[in-house]
């Protein structure tokens, strides 16, 4: 994968952090409520976080996050991983994510949660350019010496490229197309 910028967040970084209840108005089937989404992806960071959205196009900054322990922890508010892939996240690296926010990832198909259990995101800094390779699962940041593992996720994968588990369905002949 091509060289992309990080957004570092801490451990226990929460699903309010990622979109606040304030936007749960916004219907994530519709294309007015994802850029809604996408446009705030992030935006209960406490202060000191910097600019994660661009106000103009409504996109992040970055394309990838590095994050601690226990990613996406808090409600199990959907519109969490659609807000950030609508934004142009596409991949989270943490060392553990919460179940409920893992399965919301691959079930929408928006971002691809990647389990890197030994990840010491106190080693980077936001903004800091990644190359991932999938053949090796590995993440290697700019400037810094150490490879990032991650652990495989099988077919998983197949369904987040697909555009979710639905769109996956339709695709391998489990579902009738719509």
């Amino acid at each position: 994968m091509k060289q992309q910028r990080i957004l570092v967040v801490p451990k226990n970084t929460d699903t309010d952090q990622i979109i606040t209840a304030e936007f749960m108005k916004f219907d994530p089937s519709t294309p007015e409520g994802r850029a809604n989404l996408g446009a705030r992806a992030f935006c209960g960071l406490p202060d000191g976080f910097g600019e994660v959205i661009n106000p103009e196009s409504g996109t992040s900054h970055f394309q990838v996050v590095l994050g601690g322990a226990n990613f996406g922890c808090g409600s199990s508010r959907e519109h969490a991983p659609v807000a950030m892939g609508v934004a142009g996240l596409k991949v989270v690296l943490a060392p553990s994510f919460a179940r409920i926010f893992f399965r919301n990832c691959i079930a929408s198909g928006e971002v691809l949660p990647l389990v890197a259990p030994k990840l010491d995101i106190a080693k980077y800094t936001t903004g800091e350019v990644i190359e991932l390779d999938f053949d090796r699962r590995q993440a290697t940041v700019e400037g810094v010496k150490e490879v990032i593992s991650f652990q495989p996720i099988g077919d998983l994968e197949q369904i987040v490229q697909a555009g979710g588990l639905f769109p996956f369905a339709r695709s391998v002949g489990r579902l009738a197309s719509a």
